[in-house]
């Protein structure tokens, strides 16, 4: 089996190119079926497995397989973002293999992440493999690499401080914003969506006590959820354009495909506040609020890769955590690799093994066979027992006491060490 990977991810690829390859978790079982059957389609034996992670940071498709078929994986990326396979390689890791399995596991681990440590993205890829299973589109391959991603992940987190000293992006939004408002206290904030991230960011402004919270999203049931727990209002989503004007912070991130606040309604509501500042922050990918409002002199607009540089930070401690985390995941790989080359019928002892399991289960059949034959001509029980057990044995032995016969002398040494360790393991062991 081969194990491949492609990707693209915020160290790579523009925020505008990523949104082009997002895609909405209700979204990966079609989608992963449409990359079933082109790599089907392109001559890839049948049986491929895959799965897709897209977060606002990264999208990047895993499969196993017969053979790796990397540039059909890359065509068919390339026309679901409607860009040219040369765009897309330009901007894109491949992986094979190996460092397939190391790839992922730093990724759940928090260490290819901007936000160096965090942890949602585990949670996103635990999402994304139950997607992919739900889809049936997920085999043993993939589902042993990605369960031992989540292990590595596990122990990096318990054994390591690697997220101790990261800064959300929720945090970093907070950072900024308290350097253009002196007092939070006083602002009013209003979040666009109700998902993980605004609930993230909602705590953190919560704590801050601003002067009213609200959410905006399209179904009210869920917004009044959030909002309620944090002591805010909700609004329709409809109704943002005509009320934007009232808030100080907007932090948005949802799943729209096309940007819900433009830069028409942002003009609007600075001639309302006359042109008192707003601090925005656009956490989807892709974009929710249009590129064109960062150009407005009365507000500060903010990405997720405009927050990069506000998440670097206690670096020293980091590298010592990373150091150690990285340590983890290479035994991890070798781990993962060693259950990869058992699996290979070629060069795996899987196949041996079985074929040992078989042989003695005949060797075993026939005396058995032959020990209820003697018992049923009203043979002495004990004397059958004995002969099974040492016809048993001579089957065992035979092809070894052969060899230690018949070998050359240079043959005859190799099967003395092989036999002396297989079958005399305990009495070769001298006392301490």
């Amino acid at each position: 089996m081969a194990v491949w990977a492609l990707g693209i991810n915020h160290t790579t690829a523009p925020l505008d190119l990523r949104g082009r390859f997002a895609f909405a978790l209700d979204q990966i079982a079609p989608t992963l079926q449409g990359l079933r059957q082109a790599l089907n389609q392109s001559g890839s034996p049948r049986g491929v497995e895959s799965a897709i992670i897209s977060t606002c940071n990264r999208t990047e498709i895993y499969c196993a397989g017969e053979q790796a078929a990397l540039d059909h994986t890359l065509g068919w990326l390339a026309r679901s973002g409607g860009v040219s396979p040369d765009v897309l390689r330009s901007h894109s890791y491949v992986l094979e293999n190996g460092p397939v399995a190391r790839h992922a596991f730093r990724v759940a681990s928090g260490l290819d992440s901007m936000v160096l440590g965090e942890a949602q993205i585990l949670g996103q890829m635990k999402d994304a493999v139950r997607a992919a299973e739900s889809a049936g589109a997920l085999g043993s391959t993939l589902n042993q690499l990605f369960q031992r991603s989540f292990a590595v992940a596990k122990e990096v987190r318990t054994s390591t401080e690697i997220g101790a000293h990261s800064i959300s992006m929720a945090a970093a939004a907070v950072r900024l914003a308290s350097q253009l408002f002196e007092d939070l206290e006083r602002t009013r904030v209003l979040f666009v969506g109700a998902g993980e991230m605004i609930e993230l960011c909602a705590t953190h402004f919560a704590a801050r006590n601003p002067a009213s919270l609200a959410i905006a999203n399209r179904t009210l049931e869920r917004g009044e959820k959030l909002a309620t727990r944090f002591g805010g209002t909700v609004m329709r989503l409809a109704d943002l354009p005509e009320r934007l004007h009232e808030f100080d912070i907007v932090v948005s991130c949802t799943a729209s495909s096309l940007p819900i606040v433009g830069l028409g309604a942002v003009e609007r509501a600075l001639k309302k506040r006359r042109h008192r500042p707003m601090f925005m922050v656009d956490l989807a990918v892709p974009r929710d609020i249009e590129p064109e409002v960062k150009q407005l002199e009365d507000v500060y607009l903010y990405t997720v890769d405009d927050l990069a540089s506000v998440v670097q930070t206690a670096q020293a401690h980091r590298q010592a955590a990373v150091a150690q985390a990285e340590a983890i995941i290479d035994a991890g790989v070798q781990s993962f690799m060693h259950w990869m080359e058992q699996r290979d019928p070629e060069h795996g002892v899987v196949p041996l093994i079985q074929q040992l399991q078989q042989q003695t289960d005949a060797w075993r059949a026939a005396e058995i066979a032959r020990a209820k034959k003697r018992l049923a001509r009203g043979e002495d029980i004990d004397s059958v027992l004995d002969a099974l057990s040492r016809g048993v044995a001579q089957k065992m032995l035979h092809g070894t006491l052969a060899e230690l016969r018949n070998s050359d002398p240079a043959a005859r040494a190799q099967t003395v060490d092989t036999a002396t360790r297989l079958f005399l393991r305990t009495q070769s062991k001298k006392p301490l």
